[in-house]
């Protein structure tokens, strides 16, 4: 967690930094000035005014392109034609089909200036005119449409190495399946029913949709009550300070050092002075100096967390986006040990301590989070100093107290 802290305080300055630059990209976008990239094919940057200028040696070659696949000709075949010429894109490579799509796609050769929400028509030279770009967009869309594929979807399984089969304790990887109707559905599986089949495992697959927000949910409820937060802050500001052992070592002999300073000079001024005093006084001052500038070093190395940063950095987890997957994945990596799926519960394991193993199966099965019969109220019981608390629904976690270092949910019943 202070590494994570830590990483979230380079994150703030960091975004302090491009909010300045971000202003003054954005000045730059309200007069249509270039604001870095790749320059597109056909136009100049001017050194002085900064803004697009016609190319005009490579912008004829822009219109040829465009002419020839409006009137039909394969983007292959213009390709070839080029590259026999010698002309190259804008990267100094020769042309390709696809070197094709971001120019048929890049609105700025119809004259039109965008960046980011900032649009302006007509804010640089036109290369081409509407009535072309209009053609090519239209011809380039049916081949679309007719040769190609679309594209696979990006699926964040955001449980991968921390879900295991409750049964027999294999990890759980994602895998989809088609309804009839053409949905798509994203599960989690054991490993061992997907090798083997159920001879090996009979537990069911579990969508992966309502299994990773009762996760976060839960998380969300167990640690981050007031009160878990209060010891959390306890625990890291404890382990900052066992972090560094050079800085604690440094202070004791500064101390040390200052009280050799103030015996020597209460002896000064009682009339004990002697070459050998004044020798000895200047080697502790320059020690101290010494060790003043080592003890600011080690400071400087890594940032002193205070109650008030930690707070805001916990805050952010309570108070985010609890729909947004990146806020989920924040949520699991930081605090989720391990989460165990059986027939009628799931078992949530976090981590409170800087102990990076994982939760076994044989722990979590000798805990009361997996009685046989669903739990009348919650309990909270010890596996190996982490904190195991039962609940009977998935969809009604409760705020669990703890003063160890992981607590852990049960889901009983039915499967999120």
């Amino acid at each position: 967690m202070v590494e994570s802290m830590l990483i979230g305080m380079a994150e703030y300055y960091s975004a302090e930094l491009a909010l300045k630059v971000a202003r003054g990209e954005r000045e730059n976008a309200l007069q249509c000035k270039y604001n870095g990239g790749v320059v597109p094919l056909g136009f100049t940057i001017g050194k002085e005014d900064r803004l697009y200028h016609i190319d005009p040696e490579t912008a004829p070659i822009v219109q040829e392109i465009f002419t020839r696949y409006a009137d039909g000709e394969p983007a292959e075949k213009i390709a070839a034609s080029l590259n026999e010429r010698g002309l190259r894109t804008r990267t100094g490579k020769p042309f390709v089909k696809n070197s094709f799509f971001q120019i048929f796609r890049n609105r700025r050769y119809i004259g039109e200036y965008r960046y980011k929400d900032i649009v302006t028509p007509g804010g640089i030279p036109a290369i081409v005119d509407q009535d072309l770009f209009d053609r090519v967009q239209q011809r380039f869309e049916q081949n679309r449409i007719a040769h190609g594929r679309p594209a696979k979807e990006d699926v964040s399984y955001l449980l991968t190495t921390k879900l295991f089969c409750g049964k027999c304790g294999t990890l759980m990887g994602g895998e989809s399946g088609t309804s009839h109707m053409g949905n798509t559905y994203y599960y989690y599986k054991c490993g061992n029913a997907k090798r083997h089949g159920k001879a090996h495992c009979d537990l069911k697959a579990i969508r992966k949709e309502p299994l990773e927000r009762f996760v976060v949910d839960t998380a969300i409820k167990v640690i981050f009550s007031d009160e878990i937060i209060e010891r959390l802050i306890d625990l890291v500001m404890d382990a900052q300070q066992k972090e560094n052992t050079r800085l604690p070592v440094l202070k004791e002999q500064l101390r040390d050092t200052e009280k050799r300073l103030a015996n020597l000079l209460e002896a000064i001024e009682q009339g004990v002075l002697t070459p050998t005093t004044k020798q000895r006084l200047d080697e502790l001052e320059a020690r101290k100096e010494a060790l003043n500038t080592s003890i600011l070093e080690e400071e400087l190395k890594k940032p002193v967390l205070t109650r008030e940063w930690i707070r805001f950095w916990l805050e952010k987890f309570r108070k985010g986006d609890v729909g947004s997957t990146e806020h989920q994945r924040q949520i699991i990596d930081t605090f989720v040990n391990s989460v165990y799926v059986f027939d009628d519960r799931v078992v949530l394991n976090f981590n409170f301590t800087d102990d990076a193993k994982t939760v076994t199966r044989e722990e979590v099965l000798g805990s009361s989070a997996v009685d046989n019969a669903p739990p009348k109220q919650e309990s909270l019981t010890s596996v190996r100093g982490f904190f195991v608390a039962s609940s009977t629904n998935p969809r009604q976690s409760r705020t669990v107290q703890g003063s160890n270092s992981t607590a852990a949910p049960q889901a009983g019943q039915s499967k999120p």
